[in-house]
This record gives C-alpha cells, sequence and structure tokens, in this order.
C-alpha cells in the first residue's frame, strides 16, 4: 500500500498563513510571536525538502478544494518548483532569525514586531504559493500576496528615503501587476481557460499571431518582476534603502519570482523559441548595463543591487537557449544565486552596523578589525564572481557550455559577454573588498559590537553556497533531471490532466509545436 503524500503539498502556504493570523493575533506578546514565526518556516522549511524528494519521483499534485482542474485550482510540486521551494525556505528562514537578532539589538526600532512578523510570513505564503501553482492566474494570486508584503517591509520606519524608494517599487510593481492581469485576460479570451496543463495543449491551437502576442505580454510583466533590461531601473533605487533583512529576502527571492515564472512559461506553454533570439539580446544587456552600473558604485548595498540586475542575464540566457543543458545550468544558477545573493546582504548589513556606514569612501580596515567579517565577505564575493571550483563558477561554466554547443553568433555573443561580466564583477567585488578590508578609513569607525545571534545565520547562508559546491555533482544532477522534465513537458501535462480529466475539446494526441509530430518539443497524452 502506497502512502499519499500529496497534503504536504498546500503546507508551504497554509502553514505561513495560518501563522501570520496568529502573530497578528499575539501583536502583544511579541515572545509568542517570535516563536511561531521561526516554527512556521521551520515547518515550511521540513516539508519543502520532503517534497523535494518526492518530486523527484514525478510531480505531485493536490485539487484546491476538491475541485479537479482544469476546473479547479491545481497545486503542482514538479522538481523545479520543489527545489526553489526547498531554497527560498531555506533563505528565509536564515533570514528570519537574523532580522530577529537584530531586532533584540535595536529594541525593534527598525520594525515593530506586531507588523514585521504577520507581514514577512505572508510574503514566504506568496512565494510558495506562485512556486506551486499550476493555474497562471494563482500565480497572479501569489505575485500579489507577496508584492503586498514586501510594499509594507520596503517602508518600514517610515523615513523619507524609505518611503521614496517605496514609493517607486510600488508604482512598478503595480505597472507589471496591471500589464500581468491583462496577459492573463488574453490567454483566456484566446483558449478559454488558465490551467498550465490545459494551455499546453490549447496553445499550439491558436493562431501563431495571436500566440506570439500572448508570449510577448507575459514577457513584458515577469521581465519587470525579475528586472530584465531595459526594465530594471527601479531595482537599484528601491532595495539599498530598506532594512538590512530586507533587502536580503528582497535580493534573493522576488526577482527570482519573475525568473521562475519566464521558466515555467517559457517551457510549458511557448516551447517553440520564437522570441529566443530577443531573450538573448536581452540577456547580454542586462548583464553588461547591470555589471557596468555596479562598477561605478561607491556604496556597496547599491554594488551589490547593480550585480543582482547584472547577474539576471545569466538566468536568461541559459533560458533563451531553450536546450536541456540551457534549461541545466540556469535552474543551477538560481540556485546559486539565491543563497549567495542574500547571504551577502546580510554580510553587508553587518558590515554597516559594525562601521557604520556602506559607502566604500569611508569604510576601511575591517580585515584586521573584524577578520571574521572579512571572511563572511570574501567567499560568497567570490562564490558571485565565479572563482573555481565555487558554485558560481559551475554554473557559469554549464552556462558558456550551452552557449557554444548552440553555436549561433548571438550565443557565441552571450559567452563573450558572460566571460566580460564575470570578470567585471571580480574587479567590482575586489575592489569594494580592497576600500572596505584594506584600505585606512578616512576616519575612526564605530566599530558597534556585532553580536554573535546576528553573523550565525548569515555565516549559515555562507556555508550553504559553499554546500553547492561541494554537493554540486547531485545537485547538477537533479537540476538536469528538472530541465529534462521541462522539456518533455508530459509527465507535467499527465500529472495534472490524468485520462478522463482533459476534456473540453481537447484531442488525445497533441502535438506541441508548429513543427513535425515527432519534435522533441511534442507534448503527447496517451488516450
Amino acid at each position: 500500500m502506497t502512502t499519499d503524500w500529496t497534503w504536504l503539498v498546500p503546507l508551504p502556504v497554509v502553514l505561513p498563513l495560518s501563522a501570520a493570523g496568529l502573530t497578528l493575533a499575539l501583536a502583544r506578546r511579541p515572545r509568542l510571536q517570535r516563536i511561531v514565526t521561526v516554527v512556521a518556516l521551520s515547518l515550511v522549511l521540513v516539508v519543502s525538502a520532503g517534497l523535494l524528494v518526492l518530486a523527484d519521483g514525478g510531480p505531485v499534485v493536490v485539487d484546491v478544494g476538491g475541485w479537479a482542474a482544469p476546473v479547479g485550482i491545481d497545486l503542482v510540486a514538479d522538481r523545479l518548483s520543489a527545489l526553489m521551494l526547498t531554497v527560498s525556505s531555506a533563505v528565509t528562514l536564515c533570514v528570519l532569525l537574523y532580522s530577529l537578532a537584530q531586532g533584540q539589538q535595536d529594541g525593534e526600532s527598525g520594525a515593530p514586531v506586531s507588523i514585521y512578523h504577520p507581514t514577512y510570513l505572508v510574503l514566504s505564503a506568496g512565494v510558495a504559493n506562485a512556486f506551486l501553482s499550476g493555474d497562471l492566474f494563482n500565480i497572479y494570486v501569489g505575485f500579489e500576496i507577496l508584492l503586498a508584503a514586501s510594499y509594507v517591509l520596503i517602508s518600514l520606519s517610515g523615513t523619507g528615503e524609505r518611503i521614496r524608494a517605496g514609493t517607486v517599487y510600488v508604482v512598478v510593481s503595480i505597472l507589471s501587476s496591471i500589464l500581468f492581469l491583462v496577459a492573463i485576460g488574453a490567454v483566456y479570451a484566446a483558449t478559454g481557460t488558465l490551467n498550465l496543463a490545459q494551455l499546453a495543449l490549447r496553445l499550439p491551437e491558436v493562431d501563431p499571431g495571436v500566440r506570439l502576442v500572448l508570449q510577448v505580454a507575459l514577457l513584458l510583466a515577469f521581465g519587470i518582476k525579475a528586472a530584465v533590461f531595459p526594465l530594471s531601473a527601479w531595482l537599484p533605487d528601491s532595495y539599498p534603502t530598506a532594512p538590512a533583512p530586507v533587502t536580503a529576502v528582497f535580493a534573493g527571492l522576488l526577482t527570482k519570482v519573475g525568473v521562475y515564472a519566464i521558466i515555467r512559461t517559457q517551457s510549458l506553454l511557448f516551447p517553440e523559441g520564437r522570441v529566443d533570439e530577443v531573450l538573448m539580446v536581452l540577456a547580454l544587456a542586462t548583464m553588461l548595463v547591470g555589471i557596468l552600473g555596479a562598477v561605478a558604485q561607491d556604496d556597496v548595498k547599491r554594488l551589490l543591487s547593480f550585480t543582482l540586475v547584472s547577474h539576471i542575464g545569466y538566468m536568461v540566457f541559459g533560458i533563451a537557449l531553450g536546450t536541456e543543458t540551457g534549461w541545466t545550468a540556469a535552474i543551477y544558477y538560481v540556485v546559486h544565486h539565491i543563497t549567495v545573493q542574500t547571504a551577502l546582504f546580510l554580510v553587508v548589513g553587518l558590515v554597516e552596523r559594525y562601521g557604520g556606514t556602506t559607502s566604500l569612501d569611508r569604510l576601511g580596515g575591517l580585515a584586521k578589525l573584524a577578520p571574521v567579517l572579512a571572511v563572511l565577505f570574501f567567499v560568497p564575493a567570490m562564490n558571485l564572481a565565479g572563482i573555481p571550483p565555487l558554485s558560481g563558477f559551475l554554473g557559469k561554466v554549464g552556462l558558456l557550455e550551452a552557449g557554444v554547443a548552440v553555436g549561433t553568433p548571438l550565443a557565441y555573443a552571450l559567452v563573450v559577454g558572460s566571460v566580460v561580466t564575470s570578470l567585471l564583477t571580480l574587479y567590482a567585488l575586489v575592489k569594494a573588498w580592497n576600500k572596505a578590508f584594506w584600505q585606512t578609513p578616512p576616519e575612526e569607525l564605530p566599530r558597534t559590537r556585532v553580536p554573535a545571534t546576528m553573523a550565525v545565520p548569515a555565516g549559515a547562508l555562507v556555508a550553504v553556497g559553499v554546500a553547492l559546491t561541494v554537493f554540486a555533482g547531485p545537485l547538477y544532477s537533479y537540476t538536469e533531471r528538472a530541465a529534462e522534465t521541462l522539456i518533455e513537458r508530459t509527465p507535467y501535462v499527465e500529472a495534472v490532466l490524468p485520462d478522463g480529466r482533459r476534456g473540453l475539446g481537447e484531442s488525445a494526441d497533441v502535438a506541441e509545436t508548429d513543427d513535425e509530430p515527432g519534435s522533441d518539443d511534442a507534448v503527447e497524452v496517451d488516450p
């Protein structure tokens, strides 16, 4: 007798939402709020790890409310979504522990507990819902949940600078949400469904011109959320002004939810690759413009914000190639970047606390004054720059191999652009390292004590980044299997719409391309 584990799938959404309600009820009991939040996110991490194992045997699907797809909404944990969910859960838990320690040291002045805890839990639930959703509108709901929470988090403490940055962030997010909603309406008008598996079956029957418009509309909405050039100018002005834990979780997760949405829709709904060349150009522009902006910065938070934009280009590079090796490298790089970028922002928060600033012109001498901070910064910085044999190097090598295998002029241009971007990333981070840790500071630093309770979560994420290198073999194999599932698409469709549930006029056998029925992109469902 086999055990039915489908009940695990909604828990990463249900647990944080339930805990958010409980923490609101405990607004006058800050200690209980902290306990509830830590327990809830710890359970989410355990459940996510369990789904990671289960999904390796095939997608795990649950019908929300008992309404079967395509009528109801499904939550689907396949290899890709389970991997993203596990990494995001680990990151949100580490950032939470960091923020709790910071709050205790600062007397909660920077993040009122009664607001912070429920909002942070709602953000976690929104991220999980976006990753697990098997329905286009429910992905929109997930985005709106996490964005509503992020509006509060980015403006915590209400300083003028944070309110201004929060206003820019809110306006851009609302614009992207409107575009996404319009795209959803157009998709439904053209196909009569928003279920992703059913869309994979119905979109081939739509006029190619209309299908291209739908694809571009969705990419435009997701491109803003993912900060793909030229839709990325908002990010470097918005993220650095928030408190360190908020900046870290935003940098690590929010743009990656947009990248995930691009991966999911491009692989499942639009596998014919009609916009791949455009995506390649955008990937190259994102890499180069982002890293040139980073090189010009004299504030380490803004420098990292520009590198965040730049390295989104690497992920779009893998997506644009449209090959199994490209998808594999892109997924691995997403996992690497979530971990390393979050760790760097947390460490920079420690640097700011110790030195009283993030300005590279005012910092200095930290290698001697705070050697532990020096190590905590150096390791993820070199990882982000792609120094061998760290995970950043492995991910970039995978992307370069995939680009060379495609062999088109644009692919080679991206290969060259990737190498140049990596070298400029190294230059920018070495410059930051030299100024903050080796130069003589122009004036004496405050040297505020950094508590171990803040350093430990940051160190844990740095260690996770190193673990991505140590266990690169098993992880890369998992991402290969995830990419294989994305290319095949049949396991996803059959898990969500098994025989007898396709309904509404689909044929039993559907070839999902404009090419021959026997092409690699075919989605075949046995009658």
